[in-house]
């Protein structure tokens, strides 16, 4: 079967993320009001293929663990759907 797996990385909240920071101070030189906290992360899109749900989440899961965040400083969610 085929699967479609998304993988979303953040920063952990405790970690100072840049990118966010640079984002909020570009809102305060705009003018943009009432919009605080700004946490910039990435999806990562997978096209996979694996015998079923069980199966096809392991295989991200391990994935995820092994190559695409790092646990001590982001956190990772994941979500898998068949196609």
């Amino acid at each position: 079967m085929h699967y479609h797996g998304k993988v979303k990385v953040c920063f952990k909240k405790s970690v100072l993320e840049p990118q966010g920071k640079a984002v909020e101070l570009q809102l305060k030189e705009t003018r943009h009001t009432g919009i605080s906290e700004i946490r910039v992360g990435k999806w990562i899109d997978v096209k996979m293929e694996a015998g079923n749900d069980n199966e096809a989440r392991q295989k991200l899961q391990k994935l995820a663990d092994e190559i695409l965040y790092n646990p001590v400083m982001e956190t990772c969610e994941i979500e898998v759907e068949r196609i």
